[in-house]
Parts: structure tokens; sequence; C-alpha cells
């Protein structure tokens, strides 16, 4: 068994004391780097310990730069915000207040400006050699901004030991393992794979600045990837490239969204030697559970249960009760995170049928049909089922009547087969709702579409 220490951790301390032999390495699109010569260099220009104690922001354009700065300074920066590549300007000065920003860290020059700190020290995307001594150790809060959601973003934070709670014991890998995400490490599902490659000694490719899709898949193949990660979104964009048989991965794994059966019968068709499973994790309750049985849903036994992590549902929402979760809103009040058992509401709406919990949808997101609920990742999960559909966002059409009525924007898998009977091919996915859903969840409208839009984050981008 590998067994991180409970006491204050850092992934430079992790990295130090792995055993020998361990031959890890961060891919990006342009460069490489060993991980053993990051603890031996500096991607900060030896300029480390003016950070050392600091309340810090990381702003790259680039996340293989990011990456390295999150190594070099955890464990020696008080706090690190991990700004993702979409945070609004307007939203800048919130973040700085809230958390106490006193330096930013980026790739970029005029960062400083930006940010409107009198600290800039720019990080390159390689290492070299540095006789620079880390400042005195210190146990770094990480601050993740949540995503989906209109306005300003929470500011979430966590320890090194809640973030890497999930990962922490296990068996040491019997193979060598290259993971991979299509998710950004300045995110919460992108930054648990990150560390859990560096916690299972492993390697991870890191996609690059606007790399496409197809061009990720490439070189995530070139690199032997045997460990993928990404939203059912990333996935389906992904089975719709030609490049989509460029990786041979060995496990495949989904987290972010509702993962339906759809998505989970194509994955195992195109890799069917790989193990496909998905988990729910979110940024403030952290990773929840995973589920390896290739079925879409979870096991009621997971409801109740006295392990580390205690799942729960009440009034049909999830909520979830771990080490692995969040500490704190910073600038916030700790009770707007938790309740006073200790438990996180997801917000997420679960129903259970037979011995087994199926995800509805978000609560915020019900489209109202004339004072009913209809939760649009349900639709969305019934149009999946039809072999033809790659993908589908279910939104609300006005109606003078009703209110709303469910609208359904289809996009179908690119052959001439397809496109020559589009008609058909409503009829069927018509069916396909009437035969499963209540009546007042059947789209009134289907629309076939070339593609659908994504928010940064690699999810459906759902508008109000």
């Amino acid at each position: 068994m590998n067994t991180l220490p409970n006491a204050a951790s850092s992934i430079r301390r992790t990295l130090a004391d792995a055993r020998p032999g361990h031959d890890q390495w961060l891919h990006g699109a342009a460069r490489s780097v060993r991980l053993d010569d990051v603890l031996r260099g500096t991607c900060l220009g030896g300029r480390i310990n003016e950070l050392a104690g600091r309340s810090v922001v990381i702003d790259t354009r680039d996340q293989f730069a990011a990456a390295l700065a999150l190594i070099e300074l955890d464990g020696t920066a008080r706090r690190l915000i991990v700004c993702p590549p979409d945070l609004a300007a307007e939203h800048r000065r919130a973040v700085v207040d809230k958390a106490g920003v006193d330096a930013v860290v980026s790739d970029r020059p005029d960062s400083d400006d930006e940010w409107q700190l009198p600290r800039l020290v720019v990080c390159n995307s390689s290492v070299t050699p540095s006789s620079a001594t880390p400042a005195e150790r210190c146990q770094t809060e990480w601050v993740l901004l949540t995503s989906g959601t209109t306005g300003a973003p929470k500011l979430v934070g966590h320890t090194f030991d809640t973030l890497t709670a999930p990962m922490r014991n296990g068996p040491e890998p019997q193979h060598s393992v290259v993971w991979g995400t299509f998710y950004d490490i300045r995110r919460y599902g992108g930054l648990q794979i990150l560390l859990r490659a560096v916690l299972r000694h492993a390697s991870f490719v890191v996609s690059g600045v606007h790399e496409s899709t197809a061009g990720y898949l490439v070189r995530l193949g070139r690199q032997l990837a045997t460990h993928i990660s990404g939203t059912p979104s990333h996935w389906r964009r992904a089975l719709m490239s030609v490049e989509a048989r460029a990786i041979a991965p060995r496990y495949v794994r989904l987290s972010g969204e509702i993962a339906d059966q759809g998505i989970l019968n194509a994955l195992r068709a195109c890799y069917p030697d790989a193990r496909v499973g998905h988990a729910f994790a979110s940024t403030e309750a952290g990773l929840g559970f995973e589920v390896d049985d290739g079925l879409e849903g979870f096991p009621a036994a997971f409801v109740g249960n006295t392990g580390d992590v205690q799942i729960g549902v009440e009034g049909g929402s999830l909520r979830i009760r771990s080490a692995r979760t969040a500490v704190r809103l910073v600038g916030d009040a700790p009770s707007c995170l938790a309740d006073e058992g200790g438990f996180v509401d997801t917000g997420d709406v679960v129903e259970l049928r037979g011995d087994r919990y199926y995800f509805l949808g978000r609560r915020s997101g019900i489209i109202n049909v004339g004072g009913l609920k209809v939760y649009p990742e349900e639709v969305e999960s019934a149009i999946n089922r039809h072999p033809a559909v790659r993908m589908s966002m279910v939104r609300p059409a006005r109606s003078s009547m009703v209110g709303s009525l469910v609208a359904a924007d289809v996009v179908l898998d690119q052959t001439p087969d397809v496109s020559a009977d589009a008609a058909a091919f409503k009829r069927e996915i018509l069916q396909i709702c009437i035969d499963t859903l209540a009546p007042h969840k059947v789209p009134a409208t289907i629309r076939f579409v070339p593609t659908l839009e994504f928010a940064a984050a690699g999810k459906l981008a759902r508008h109000a």
C-alpha cells in the first residue's frame, strides 16, 4: 500500500518521497519535462521565495505552465488561487478582495496591470536549473473557482489532503500508466487527474492552448495514454472525431455531467478493451463515488453507507459528507457550504428505481411545463439512446398557454445514411421519448443541428 502522511503535504514532497525508479513526465503540446527535474529547477526564474507565505493567483494562458507553477508553489505559498482561463475581467476584483491576493504568477507579462497587483512573477513553460532554496514549507490552501453559474464564481477552499483523499491509498500500479484529460487542470475535474497522476507515479499529458480535440487525441495516442478522463460532452465530441481511434486506453472515465447509457455503450463499443467508468464529483463536495459496472446511475447501496464517504438523499437531492469535501467558501460564511451535519447539498436530483438511483438533472435547471417539472438531462438521456444520435441538448421554448415547452437540439451521426433519412430518425426519436417519458416531458420540437455550444468547462452550455 502507498499511503501519504496525514500531516501537511505538498506535490513537491510527494515527488521527493517517491521510491526510485519512477519515470514520470509532464507532456505538453510543445515540450515535455521530467518531474524529477522540476524538483531541482524552476519555472519562476528562481523567484520562489518572493512568493513564500503569500496569497498567489495563478493566471496563465498555457495550462502546461500552470501545472509547473502549481508544483513549484505548493507548500511555499500560503494560498494558491487557481484561475480558469475564462474568468471574466469584471470578476477579478472580487477574487482579489475575497482571497486577499497579493501576487500574480502568469506567463503574460502584462498580468499585473490586468489584476492591478503590485507583484508579478513570470512563469515559463520550461524548467531551468536553480540554486534558490525553497522557503520553509507550509500547508497551502488551494482555492478553486466554480463554473457553470451566472454571476461571480464562488471561491472554494481545499487543502492538499482534501484534494488527494480519493487517491491517497491504493496498490502500486502494475503497469506503466499515462493519464490524460480533456478537462482543463485549472478546474476541479482536471486538477484531480493531475494530482492522481502525480500521486500514483504516472505521467500526464496536458492539452495545449486552443488545441483541437483531434489534435489532442493524436498526442494522447503518441504518448500511449492508458487512462483518459473527461465530461460526457468531451467524449461525445471525441467519438465524432476521425481521430477517435488514435487512442487505445485501458480506462475511460466520465464525470462532470450525467453519464447516460448511450454514451457508456458508445465508449464500450469504440474501446472494447477499456474499462469504462463514471464518477460523481463537484468542486464543493469533492469526489463522491465512482461507478465501474458499465451502467448509468449508481447502486442504491451507496446511500446510507458508513464508509469514508457518506451519501444521502433528501427530497430527491444528492448529499455528500466526507474528508474530500472543501473546507470552506473563501470570503463567505462557512455555513454556505455544508449543513450542520457536514453534508453538502450537491443540487443534483436523483430518483430511485428498483435497486438503483438515476440522475434526473440539476435542481436549478428545471423547465416548468404548465406547473410540471422537466429535467433537461432526463429527456436528453432518452434521446441519446437512439443509435444515430451523437449528442443532444434540451431547452425551454416559450409557450403562451403553458409557459414553456420542451425543445430539443440534436446532433446526428455524420454519415451519409443518417443525413439522408433525418425525418425518419426524428419520428424514431420521438417514439423513444413517448415510450419512456411522461407526456409533458416529450419534446414539442426536435431540431437537427450540426453542433452544440459548450462551456469552457467542457459541459453543454445551458443558458437560462
